[in-house]
């Protein structure tokens, strides 16, 4: 990356961040396992999303998220799930000028 990160928008920086905590979690080989992606929600999403303790949950989210069906999670298919949850927390933290 050319741009150097003190220069970066915070936009940019959040950006960045959520590709490190994806390899954090992935590893070398870039895609997540079902114990990886709970792990990962559990530790990084847990303001805002219940921490995972039902197997039946993980299961359902997991099979939703592998769209190719390889059994795992790869970065696309991890940025749909940072998708979902951000659209759904929206409304959270639109600011009170918005809300008429």
């Amino acid at each position: 990356m050319q741009k150097s990160e003190q220069s970066m928008s915070d936009l940019e920086s959040a950006m960045v961040t959520i590709i490190r905590v994806f390899h954090k979690y992935s590893g070398h080989k870039c895609k997540l396992k079902k114990a990886e992606l709970k792990d990962l929600i559990n530790n990084e999403m847990n303001h805002f999303i219940m921490n995972i303790q039902e197997n039946e949950t993980l299961d359902e989210l997991f099979a939703d998220l592998d769209q190719n069906g390889d059994l795992e999670i790869d970065f696309q298919e991890f940025i749909a799930l940072i998708a979902m949850v951000t659209s759904a927390c929206h409304d959270l933290f639109v600011p009170s000028y918005h809300q008429h």
